[in-house]
Order: C-alpha cells, then structure tokens, then sequence
C-alpha cells in the first residue's frame, strides 16, 4: 500500500491555530458551523463532509484530538487555563459547536416536517448536497494509485451496505443512550458517514430529534456525554490517517460518500413495517424504486420538483466551495 509522506512520530502535538482570527472570520466558522450543523441533523448527510468542504475539517480533528493528550491535560491539572485552551483552540472549537446546536435547535422541527410530509422534495436536495460533496471531494487526493482507487471502491461498497441495514428496536436506558451517542459521533465526523444514519439503525433518530423538539435535557445530556467521549477519543485515530495517509484516507471517505447515496435516493418503496413501542406504523426495510413518467396520464410533477430540489442542492454545495477557494486564493 502507498504511504503517504509521514510526519514524526515523536513529534508533539501542536496547536491547530498560530494566530488569532478577527470577528468576521469567527462569524464565518459559525456560519460553517451552522451549515454543518445542518447537515447533521439529516440522517444520509454528513456534517464531516460540510467541513470537508468549507476546508476546517483537519483543523477540527486536530483540535478534538488534542483534547485527549498531554498538551491539553499538563496545563488544565496546573490550572494554567489559557495554555489548555490553546492547546484544543477552545475559541474555534466553541464557535463551531455554536454553529451546530444554533441549526439544529433551529431546523429540527422543520426537518421533521419535510421528512413526514414532502419526502421526495427533501430527500431529493439531500441527493443533490451528497452528489456535489463528491465532485468537490474527489480533488483533494492528490495523486491517484491503485491503492487509493481500492479505497474509494471499499469505502463505497461498506456505506451502501451499511446504509441497506434495517433499524431496530432498542432500550431508552442512560448506557445505550449515552452508548448511541459516542457510535453516533463517531460517524458525523466522518465525510459519507452520517451520524445521524447511525441513530436510525440504532433506533434512536426519532427519539433523539423529539428530544431536541420538546427539551428533554437529561436525555440529550446523556447522549452529549457519549458524544464528547467517542469524539475524543476516535478523533486521535482519524488524526493519524490524516497525517500517515492524507490521500488514501481521503479516498476512503469519498467512497463512503459514494455509497451514501443509496440512502438519499428520493423515491423508495417500503416492503415491510413494524409496529414502534408508541404503536405507531413505521417503515422497517424499503427499496429504491424509479419513479413514474405519468399521473392520471399526466406527466409527473414531482419529478421536476425532484430535479429542481437536487439542483438547489448541488448549487449551494458548489457555490460555498467557490467562495472557500476564493477566500483562500
């Protein structure tokens, strides 16, 4: 397998940032935050490909993984706050995390709306988000081999089989909440992988969102509590790809994206329900289906609306990565 160039292994961990940002540029991270944020409330759209995109996502690993060495730890036992948080690069850190609760606090009960009552139109704009994500993506290898094209068709292969499961029926209990959040956390930084995905298989999408809808602290708590911890911890694994193998992880990540899209295609066919623990009828396994030409012999609107949504998505994915590229030029 090819390596990328790999940095010393001794080497202490630095801070993420060397200087300070202005006001508008930390108005701009919320704003990423936000568009993150957003993503991660759908359950097939990744928060991590967002930072992908608008080009934080290894300053954002870098940060979380410092949180979990010693350059944070020494200072904060010492009580020297300032040199802890500048070791995680709290101010950054603080107003990403910002950005995300603020979206979904906000759009949540809109989400839920759409999912429930115009599916095809939503899911379709998550389409178009997932398919531009890859477009922008796949330029960040910077030389392709074999090994990486392997990677982009195994990274494919496992999220299209992984987002083909069907969800179950689990516990409420503090450890499987707190449990979901940590697996849940993991996946949402992952760019393909949506974390949100992972509560649906684990039965605890609804749950979690109907939490956020009515304020149900204790269990958002618990689930936060997992977050923070599979957080810190997964980001020192994801922190090593990046530095031992930046283009073959990349690969990786593009092929999960890849295979995500089995998830958002709009138009499904449910083959069996089941029954919830509220008695409500719910979609146990579906089917990706084409849809119809024609309604009642006329030609089928939806499919516009479909089209018009996915092109929505695919122009705003496209449009923020042209300001990030010239922002950065």
């Amino acid at each position: 397998m090819t390596q990328d160039k790999q940095a010393p292994a001794a080497a202490p961990a630095p801070a993420p940032i060397e200087k300070p940002r202005t006001l508008p540029a930390f108005l701009r991270l919320f704003g990423s935050g936000f568009v993150m944020g957003s993503a991660d409330v759908v359950p097939g759209v990744s928060g991590g490909t967002m930072a992908f995109i608008l080009g934080f996502y290894e300053e954002l690993i870098g940060s979380i993984r410092n949180a979990g060495r010693a350059a944070f730890w020494r200072p904060l036992l010492k009580f020297d706050l300032r040199a802890a948080f500048d070791a995680i690069n709290l101010p950054f850190l603080l107003t990403i995390l910002a950005g995300i609760l603020t979206a979904i606090v906000l759009l949540a009960p809109g989400i839920e709306w759409m999912l429930l009552n115009q599916p095809v139109v939503i899911w379709s704009f998550f389409f178009g988000l997932v398919a531009a994500s890859i477009l922008v993506v796949v330029p960040r290898v910077k030389q392709w081999s074999w090994d990486r094209y392997l990677a982009l068709a195994l990274g494919a292969v496992f999220a299209y089989w992984l987002v083909g499961l069907v969800p179950v029926q689990t516990p409420d209990a503090w450890w499987f909440l707190i449990f979901s959040g940590a697996l849940a956390i993991c996946a949402m930084i992952l760019p393909g992988i949506s974390g949100s995905f992972i509560l649906v298989l684990l039965g605890k999408y609804q749950f979690v969102v109907n939490a956020v809808n009515t304020r149900d602290l204790m269990s958002l708590f618990l689930v936060a509590t997992g977050a923070v911890v599979g957080l810190v911890t997964f980001a020192q694994f994801l922190s090593w790809l990046f530095r031992r193998y930046h283009d073959l992880t990349v690969a990786l990540l593009t092929g999960f994206m890849i295979g995500s899209l089995r998830k958002v295609w709009p138009w499904k066919e449910v083959t069996s329900t089941m029954i919830d623990r509220h008695g409500a009828e719910v979609p146990l396994s579906e089917v990706n289906i084409l849809p119809p030409l024609t309604v009642n012999g006329a030609f089928n609107l939806e499919i516009l609306y479909a089209l018009l949504a996915a092109l929505l998505g695919l122009a705003i994915v496209l449009l923020i990565e042209r300001v990030v590229a010239r922002r950065a030029g």
